[in-house]
């Protein structure tokens, strides 16, 4: 259809959870969790085709809950037009159970300093 797919914004949602999470968890976090995708809600209010581009911002949003925790990405133009908006719940797993954990402060704390 000329655009970018449904499934390239998911997985730029995915990737850019990853880096954030990878570039700002302290390194015990990193080490003793995972997470998993619980659910993905995407507001579609524009696309991009073959040699466009657009930036990517993403933050944490609002309280965990147990051992879920939301986070937000949003893609916006060259103009700093949202194109895309994901919100995204992942829940924070025990690395060697693969069991729940309740998301605790300071395992967000690095990504709420500002």
């Amino acid at each position: 259809m000329g655009h970018v797919n449904n499934a390239v914004w998911v997985q730029w949602v995915q990737d850019m959870a990853t880096a954030h999470w990878d570039a700002v968890a302290r390194p015990e976090d990193r080490e003793a969790v995972v997470w998993l995708v619980v659910r993905h809600e995407i507001d579609y209010r524009g696309n991009i085709g073959p040699g466009e581009s657009v930036t990517a911002e993403t933050w944490i949003e609002g309280e965990p809950k147990g051992a879920k925790s939301l986070r937000r990405v949003d893609f916006t133009d060259a103009n700093g037009r949202v194109m895309v908006s994901a919100a995204t719940t992942w829940a924070m797993l025990d690395r060697e159970s693969l069991r729940p954990l309740r998301v605790r402060a300071e395992v967000l704390a690095p990504f709420r300093a500002g």
